[in-house]
């Protein structure tokens, strides 16, 4: 079974850009100085991005119901007063949008990216208070690191930038958006369908250091989503053969489909095996390794729902069953829904009657925006950061559709909508300086590849 794993001299090693104790010359001095100054400046200000962070999560955003309005004003008036231009973007009157733009030296636009709305609460299984606690480290609350923590990072960087002067390299737009939780039409694809984004790249703060395992999302998986129905005979349950069990039917129909997709194996090109490889070992540390490697080389198959017959004594007429099935970034989604629907047709009583179907998406394994990004956080972290798939899909496969090259990244927990939700203060402080530090390391890697302000890094 392959297996790729980089050294702790790779993790460690400084890059061109990350500003560290053993900065290189590739870049001019004045970039030197603006980051020490930046640095400076994060450090300074620690006490006032945790205030930040416990304020965002002090603000009630459920969704449902979704309504976000409060937090998007608070974060409207935080960038107002300092001096940002903002703009709302509202397709729901409850769940208003906020781009707010910082200018560079150059148009190419940096966007970070991040929702405000959380998932809903029981707050007596909780022993900490979801609207904001802090416990020594501990920073507890609803949406603390899904992912109020990371806005509140990117918000302090783009303040670091106002307060010191610095003029980032390239221009920086943030776009806080509403109804993520729900994949609801009135948040991202509200600003898309309006045409309000125009930018070169994207970073989602959605938290993807987990377990001790640090990494950075490039790629999701597509998805084939099945509703399968079956017909039968209706006799009485004392007299079986009289009749013809539909639920019998459909659990054979899936039980043959299941065993299928398990013998096959993703034929991955060059460009997709390494990133399997890194989610492989992401991954590990929660399942042994083969299972983890099936993750990724063949399709996954779960029956989210099965309905069927009435009562205990009657043989089903009817069945019906839910399935969602995942496939590997760079695989032909089409081409394994041709296999499935050939099966089916082996079933005559039973029939596909709905289906819809998505292609995973990716970046290139050493694009400039993934190489940034991955390089300046195990700067940060002092450990290795792994370049991997996400098991599902959601915002940043919607701006990969779009043409925007978009990655997901933030330190956090594994606590998302879970009771207790908390980030650490570490993992907010090196969130602050990535996102800080980025706009540079961006910068001189789209420049190093021969990037022009109009070409994108390759986004699939």
């Amino acid at each position: 079974m392959p297996g790729f794993e980089r050294s702790e001299e790779d993790a460690e090693g400084c890059c061109p850009f990350c500003f560290g104790d053993q900065t290189t010359e590739t870049l001019p001095e004045k970039v030197d100085e603006d980051s020490e100054v930046l640095l400076a400046f994060l450090d300074e200000h620690e006490a006032d991005l945790i205030e930040l962070t416990q304020d965002l999560i002090g603000i009630e955003s459920q969704n449902p119901p979704g309504d976000t309005r409060e937090i998007i004003e608070y974060i409207e008036q935080y960038a107002t007063t300092l001096g940002l231009r903002t703009e709302l973007v509202v397709e729901d009157e409850a769940k208003p949008n906020l781009l707010i733009t910082l200018p560079g030296k150059k148009e190419t636009t940096l966007l970070y990216n991040g929702h405000v709305d959380t998932v809903p609460y029981e707050p007596d299984v909780w022993t900490h208070d979801p609207l904001g606690e802090r416990d020594g480290d501990q920073i507890y609350g609803r949406g603390a690191t899904d992912m109020k923590s990371a806005i509140a990072a990117m918000l302090h960087a783009v303040r670091a930038y106002v307060e010191t002067g610095v003029v980032p390299p390239v221009t920086l737009q943030l776009a806080v958006v509403s109804d993520e939780e729900t994949a609801g039409d009135a948040g991202l694809r509200a600003l898309l369908d309006q045409d309000r984004l125009t930018a070169d790249a994207c970073v989602i703060g959605e938290t993807t250091c987990e377990a001790g395992s640090h990494s950075v999302t490039i790629a999701d998986k597509g998805s084939i989503w099945l509703t399968l129905e079956a017909t039968g005979k209706a006799a009485h349950g004392s007299r079986p053969p009289l009749g013809e069990n539909a639920i019998d039917r459909l659990f054979e129909a899936i039980t043959e489909l299941r065993e299928r997709l398990r013998q096959v194996d993703f034929a991955l090109d060059d460009e997709i095996t390494p990133i399997v490889e890194e989610s492989v070992s992401f991954y590990t540390p929660r399942m042994d390794r083969e299972t983890a490697w099936r993750l990724f080389t063949t399709p996954t198959v779960n029956v989210g729902t099965f309905e069927g017959g009435g009562t205990v004594n009657s043989v089903p007429e009817a069945a019906t069953a839910e399935l969602d099935i995942r496939l590997t970034a760079g695989v032909h989604t089409p081409s394994i829904l041709d296999q499935i629907e050939t099966l089916i047709q082996d079933h005559p009583a039973v029939e596909i009657a709905d289906v819809s179907w998505s292609i995973g998406t990716y970046e290139p394994f050493d694009s400039p925006l993934v190489e940034a990004t991955a390089t300046l956080a195990e700067s940060v972290a002092n450990e290795t950061v792994l370049r991997r798939s996400a098991t599902g899909g959601g915002d940043a496969k919607t701006l990969r559709n779009e043409g925007v090259p978009t990655i997901e990244f933030a330190f956090g927990t594994d606590t998302a909508h879970a009771a207790d939700e908390y980030i650490t203060v570490q993992a907010l402080r090196n969130n602050a300086r990535v996102f800080t530090k980025l706009p540079f390391g961006f910068a001189a890697l789209t420049e190093a590849v021969g990037l022009s302000e109009s070409e994108d890094s390759g986004s699939n």
